[in-house]
C-alpha cells in the first residue's frame, strides 16, 4: 500500500512506471478494512478466510469491482 497526496500525484507516479490504475482507499476506508480483516485474528480458533469470505468482507465495506475480485 502506498500513500499519495492527491490523485494527480497517483497519476504521475503510475504513468512514470507504466502501471495500470488500481484501487484507491481513503484513510477511513483503510481503517475499516483493517478492522474487519484482522478481527478475531488472535483468537485460538482463527482460520484463514476463503476467497468467497474475503470477497464478502470487501463487499460489506463497499469495495467492489474487478480489483477486489479474488475468484475467476
Amino acid at each position: 500500500m502506498l500513500a499519495f497526496r492527491s490523485e494527480a500525484h497517483v497519476e504521475r507516479w503510475r504513468e512514470g512506471l507504466a502501471l495500470p490504475r488500481g484501487a484507491f482507499l481513503t484513510p477511513g476506508q483503510q481503517w475499516r478494512l483493517a478492522e474487519a480483516w484482522y478481527a478475531g485474528r488472535l483468537a485460538p480458533g482463527w482460520r484463514r478466510r476463503t476467497p468467497e469470505e474475503a470477497e464478502r468482507v470487501f463487499a460489506d465495506l463497499g469495495l467492489v469491482g474487478e480489483f477486489w475480485r479474488l475468484r475467476p
